[in-house]
């Protein structure tokens, strides 16, 4: 049997057409686009032509109840899941090591009290104290002490100076110390005493040997020989402590 193909027609239906001697069968457009082609025929009467092919009419309905189900699915994967617990909760820490420093301190003025030419003065200083924070494995130091000379007047003459080498230090022992290590008065007595100097220092007090963090306080003594000549007045001068 010899079949042929005529094409519908434009005003009719969109379904298409494959004739032969008393046979026509229609084919589903959307089910002809797929790769399973298949049509079913009905016997044409003169008058009438039997309905559409049933294999369309069911891939059409599966068709839309895909697209359904597809729909559905997305509408329900854009749903916003739940929050999930945290059974664990970070904390972002800081701090800070500072570099440890070999500081000393003293009192910013003393008194010594008065005397007349030709005398001694004696008065302390107040507290000297020696703080290293290093943490270092040899925590050895030493503090040594220069003096001014003290005047009075505006413009001092020699009968209104007292030379520093006139005046005596002694460190007396220590008052306090923290740590390890071997800590030494550089004048543990009066007997002991130094006279100070402009430029060269003296030793005050030492710290040998030990590890870490220490400290050491001292009151130390000034013994002030007046000469005989020196005129009256208040005298000042400075007295200057320093560590290495």
């Amino acid at each position: 049997m010899n079949m042929r193909i005529r094409p519908s027609s434009p005003v009719t239906s969109p379904w298409r057409r494959i004739s032969q001697p008393y046979m026509e069968c229609r084919i589903c457009p959307l089910y002809a686009a797929l790769s399973d082609f298949s049509y079913s025929s009905v016997v044409r009467s003169p008058a009438t032509i039997n309905t559409v092919s049933q294999t369309g009419v069911n891939m059409m309905r599966t068709t839309r109840l895909l697209t359904i189900t597809a729909t559905t699915a997305a509408a329900v994967g854009l749903t916003a899941a739940p929050a999930m617990a945290a059974p664990t909760a970070d904390t972002d820490v800081t701090f800070t090591v500072t570099a440890g420093t070999l500081d000393i301190t003293a009192q910013a003025t003393a008194d010594l009290g008065s005397g007349a030419p030709g005398t001694t003065i004696t008065g302390q200083l107040g507290t000297v104290t020696v703080s290293d924070t290093r943490a270092a494995a040899d925590a050895s130091w030493t503090a040594s002490v220069t003096s001014t000379d003290f005047t009075t007047g505006a413009t001092p003459t020699a009968s209104e100076t007292v030379l520093a080498s006139d005046v005596d230090y002694w460190s007396g022992p220590a008052t306090a110390t923290t740590g390890n290590g071997t800590f030494t008065p550089g004048q543990a007595t009066q007997g002991a005493e130094q006279p100070l100097d402009n430029t060269t220092p003296l030793t005050a007090f030492t710290h040998t040997g030990g590890t870490g963090n220490n400290s050491a306080s001292w009151n130390p003594t000034l013994d002030v020989n007046v000469p005989l000549a020196n005129e009256a007045g208040i005298y000042s001068g400075t007295v200057t402590h320093s560590v290495a």
